[in-house]
Parts: C-alpha cells; structure tokens; sequence
C-alpha cells in the first residue's frame, strides 16, 4: 500500500513525523508537506507564483506553498503512481465543527478526494500531554480497515482523536460536525512603529455539542470520526430562490 502523508503544520512537525514513523510498519509513505505552519489556510492554491520541492535530510518532501498544493503537486506532478490513500495529519489541534471550513489540514485531505483517492484528516484535539502515538495507532487501525474492505464509494474522513493513552480511548463513534458560537473579536494592538494591528481572535466555544456530534465524542474520549463531503447546495432553498427570482 502506498499512503500519501501531507499536513498544514509544516514538514517538521511531530504529528507528522510520528504518524510517518507508525505507518511505516504498515505502507510505503511518501510525505510532502508545507515548509512552514500554514494553519488556517483553507482549500487555497497557490497561483501568482510557481511552487519549489525540496527535501529534507529525514527524506520528508517540503514546499513553499500551502497543504492543497502539496497534495496537488504531488498527485498531478510528482508521483508517478497514485496514491492508494492520503492522509493528513497529525494535526496540532482539534478540527471540529466550523473549524473544517478553514483547517488546512483538512484541505489536503479533501485535495486528494477531489483527485479521485480516499482521504483522511487526522487532529489530536488536545496537545497538552501529546499522545500523538495514541492517533498515530488510530490512524493505522483504520488503514488496516481499509486494506481489508474495499470501499464501493469515494470517502473523505475528518478524524479527532482525544489526548489520552490508547488503552482510555472508549471507542469510535460515527459523528456529524458540530457548531461553535461566532469567534472571539479581533486583539488590536501596536506595533513598536505605533501602527495599528489586529490578530483573529480565538475560535468561539462549542455550541452545539450534543450527543452524536464530534465534539461530544471527543469529550467523552471516543474517537470521533465524520464523513464530509464538498457539494455545498442548498438543495432545500432552490425552490425558494426560483420562486424569489420569478423562475
């Protein structure tokens, strides 16, 4: 099995360096990934200037772009063989409800469903005791799912693990994405030059967090694991919007 491994952290981050290191065991791994954090990027391409690929002397492939052109060059342009899977991850944080729409680390893997390969984004919710070992194991339970099932359908999988050891993991659950409340306003601040800057503010509190959404799982210490998919149509409101439009 050949994996594709990618992230928005950049290359030399320790989620990625051990979930490459686990699935060696398992696959032959290819990592192509950011040359720097590049969190928050989205599903962005890089289009005003051409791409570079280096690697680095651990053999990880790096380039000066964000996590959809990493997938991107490396499917279309650098691999002479596609991929059986790519994987993105171990992310530095959970990706969770609305944090799915902005996450890099989910658009790598979403960059490999569109190019036709099944895909997983992987997040550790929590860093604070990094048991990236405890994903890294999840990661490779599923791979070896995969390896035995066919799957008679594309699938893009946005994967939380909780930040315990394996054996306190209670299991895996099926979930739908929840809500956050809007995020926290803007911190306005000042450079040493007396100009006026502002930082994002932190992501808002979960707010719709019950039973049977990723976050509830992930508090409870399941595995929590949500099929996405990319048509963003209102299928609901077309009538309505014909109707409004005199169609």
């Amino acid at each position: 099995m050949r994996i594709l491994l990618s992230n928005d952290d950049g290359y030399f981050s320790p989620g990625l360096a051990c979930l490459a290191e686990v699935l060696a065991d398992i696959a032959e791994i290819i990592v192509v990934a950011p040359e720097r954090d590049r969190s928050g990027s989205s599903n962005s391409l890089t289009l005003d200037r051409p791409l570079s690929l280096r690697r680095s002397p651990n053999g990880f492939y790096y380039v000066n772009g964000t996590p959809t052109d990493c997938v991107h060059l490396a499917v279309t342009g650098m691999l002479d063989i596609l991929p059986d899977m790519v994987i993105s991850g171990i992310n530095n944080g959970a990706n969770m409800g609305d944090d799915t729409i902005y996450s890099g680390t989910v658009a790598a893997a979403t960059e490999g469903f569109l190019l036709g390969v099944p895909s997983l984004a992987v997040s550790l919710a929590d860093i604070s005791k990094g048991h990236y070992v405890t994903a890294a194991r999840v990661v490779t339970d599923l791979v070896k799912r995969f390896t035995q099932h066919d799957l008679d359908m594309p699938i893009l999988l946005n994967i939380n693990v909780p930040d315990v050891s394996y054996s306190e993991l209670q299991g895996i659950k099926v979930t739908r994405l929840g809500r956050r409340h809007k995020a926290e306003p803007v911190i306005k601040s000042l450079t040493p030059r007396g100009d006026t800057v502002y930082w994002v503010g932190a992501a808002g509190a979960a707010q719709d967090a019950g039973e049977g959404t990723d976050f509830h799982a992930v508090q409870y210490n399941y595995v929590s694991v949500t099929p996405l998919q990319i048509d963003l149509t209102r299928f609901d409101q077309m009538g309505f919007v014909s109707e409004w439009l005199g169609k």
